[in-house]
């Protein structure tokens, strides 16, 4: 599973827990929806993925300062 196939289906995981949290009914259980999001959110694979994803984002970010920017700036004779 790529990256984003794993921060994607993390997501929809967590998408999930919550659409049962918010269901009308009587709310006892809290923690047990708390404890249900970390499972998801913060396992050690996820954690991997999410890093690498920021990687390439703050570099595409830096690239993109770098050198688009400067095409864009308007020019001094």
């Amino acid at each position: 599973m790529t990256d984003q196939q794993l921060a994607i289906h993390a997501i929809s995981e967590a998408q999930c827990i919550l659409d049962e949290h918010l269901q009308p009914r009587p709310r006892d259980n809290e923690r047990m929806i708390l404890d249900k999001l970390v499972e998801v959110l913060e396992r050690p694979d996820l954690v991997v993925a999410i890093a690498r994803l920021q990687q390439i984002a703050l570099r595409w970010q830096n690239t993109f300062h770098q050198f688009v920017l400067p095409l864009a700036s308007p020019r001094s004779c």
